[in-house]
């Protein structure tokens, strides 16, 4: 009975996290109005992928790869709007605050962990003009480029064979990855290459819809 009570006064869980913008962005419910690009630069700059299993003297980070993924997709999509590449840009942004899960873990954890990735994406996608969920055809767009670029990675840092990441990704069009490769930077580099890539996708919204 008394165990009963105590559980029953017991404080909630806190599901927000202050950023270093001085927002509070809270986890469960998130609001576009607590999102703010430089703690998302700032955060993915820090965040390995991989779990940090690769070789060189830095983390390939989440900043980089994001980068990269909006570079494929502008090979896959040449003439897609400015809109579709800041998606392709802030394709894992939501990992600023949850963190990069391998697949596996992430098959592990299973729908909550989608649900709150989710959630963190719409939120994200308001903040900066685009629709909470993105077309069906963009997302199998921006999923080849990330795709092509997780098999640059793994053959490029992450010790797979070619064969194995074959197998993981499928084989790469060779003509989408010629003449890219891994970039590792220290992390204020990347999270300012992420800022001004940023910056620049918004200026090119900007000027399309004005026509």
């Amino acid at each position: 009975m008394g165990r009963a009570m105590t559980a029953g006064r017991r404080r909630p869980v806190r599901a927000w996290q202050r950023m270093l913008s001085g927002r509070r962005l809270d986890l469960l419910d998130p609001s576009p109005l607590d999102i703010e690009i430089e703690d998302i630069a700032h955060g993915l700059a820090f965040v390995a992928r991989w779990n940090g299993q690769t070789a060189g003297d830095w983390p390939y980070s989440v900043a980089e790869h994001s980068l990269l993924v909006e570079a494929l997709f502008g090979r896959i999509a040449p003439r897609a709007p400015a809109r579709w590449r800041m998606a392709a840009l802030l394709h894992d942004a939501p990992e600023y605050v949850i963190g990069d899960m391998i697949s596996p873990v992430k098959g592990a954890i299973g729908a909550s962990y989608a649900d709150l990735e989710r959630r963190l994406a719409a939120a994200i996608h308001l903040r900066f003009g685009l629709p909470p969920e993105l077309p069906a055809a963009r997302k199998r767009q921006i999923k080849r480029a990330d795709r092509l670029s997780a098999w640059l990675e793994a053959v490029g840092i992450a010790g797979f064979s070619e064969a194995e990441a074959n197998r993981l990704f499928g084989a790469p069009d060779p003509g989408l990855i010629e003449g890219l490769g891994i970039t590792l930077r220290p992390p204020r580099e990347v999270r300012d290459a992420y800022l001004a890539r940023h910056r620049a996708l918004l200026a090119a919204m900007e000027r399309e819809e004005r026509g």
